[in-house]
């Protein structure tokens, strides 16, 4: 066995070991492992047999639990999952270390493809949106609606807030940020993470709390916590710059899947200004602006979500019915 063989082994252990704790009430882990490549994807049993598949896509530094409240919103609606994107959650490092917003994708259309559920309702948020809009774009057969939580699409002139999250792509960056972090409690780390993605903290309870700070130290721990963290930002970065057929907002005008499209008024990460751009560029979208909501709309605000995505479902259901 190779030595990238056996770290992947002893990552996806130390993942398996861990997913006992992490399951949400009313939902399940499993493991999907494909050629070079394993996917741990959550799921919520549907309230019942028929309802329409659904697939999850978090963002940079996040995991499938961000779609936990949105998922239960919507279970009577959907046959939902959630997906770990390689490195991050409970899924470990892909062998060949590509994580691009292409790499991404190719991840969840080889899912997808694997687990024959599409098409699917597909969801994204930040990083997830990049991914999946690249999804829909290249792969329309896969996608029925799509809908974008403060999607990372390019942005030339980002928010001074954003600014420290681009800067992760620098070589060495990371690197010097663990050191100079070296000193904070997981509790001081997850505050901050909490007032970079909330436009209010607050929010988050107690126990909501409790359990971000436990994530946050067992991410912490993982060897490749950092590494993933760099070559993810640099995959976004790095897709910002991608010109001609392959640029995300030309491949955002190839989406015919009709979009629902979610920004925050007090969103720090993705300016809210980018709103009129990606209504433009989506050629079948529709807008929920959410003032209150930072970059996580789905987690501050899951039942405004939901019932947007509720309008979408029947509206586009509507339309199949009278062509």
């Amino acid at each position: 066995m190779s030595s990238t063989e056996l770290s992947r082994v002893r990552a996806a252990a130390e993942v398996t070991e861990a997913q006992g704790a992490a399951v949400v009430p009313g939902e399940e882990l499993r493991t999907v492992a494909l050629s070079g490549l394993t996917l741990s994807v959550r799921s919520r049993p549907p309230a019942r047999e028929g309802l329409p598949p659904a697939l999850y896509v978090h963002g940079l530094g996040g995991s499938s639990t961000n779609w936990s409240a949105l998922m239960g919103e919507l279970a009577d609606r959907l046959d939902a999952e959630a997906v770990d994107l390689p490195g991050f959650g409970f899924s470990p490092p892909p062998d060949d270390g590509n994580y691009s917003v292409s790499g991404h994708a190719r991840a969840v259309i080889r899912l997808l493809d694997t687990a024959g559920r599409g098409p699917v309702h597909l969801f994204g948020n930040s990083l997830g949106g990049a991914v999946v809009t690249r999804v829909a774009a290249v792969r329309p057969d896969l996608v029925r609606t799509l809908t974008l939580v403060s999607p990372a699409l390019p942005e030339w002139r980002p928010q001074l807030s954003a600014v420290p999250t681009g800067l992760l792509a620098v070589p060495g960056a990371a690197a010097l940020f663990s050191r100079m972090t070296r000193g904070w409690t997981a509790e001081r780390r997850t505050r901050e993470v909490l007032t970079l993605c909330y436009g209010d903290p607050a929010r988050v309870d107690a126990a909501g709390f409790r359990a971000a700070v436990a994530e946050y130290e067992r991410r912490l721990g993982l060897p490749y916590f950092w590494d993933v963290m760099t070559r993810s930002a640099r995959g976004v970065v790095d897709a910002y710059t991608l010109g001609g057929q392959h640029s995300l907002w030309r491949q955002a005008e190839r989406v015919l899947a009709p979009t629902l499209l979610v920004y925050g008024g007090r969103d720090r990460l993705v300016s809210f200004r980018m709103a009129r751009r990606a209504s433009s560029a989506f050629r079948d979208s529709r807008l929920l602006a959410l003032p209150e909501a930072g970059h996580v709309a789905m987690m501050e605000y899951p039942e405004a979500v939901a019932r947007a995505f509720r309008e979408l479902l029947h509206e586009t259901t509507a339309d199949a019915g009278r062509s």
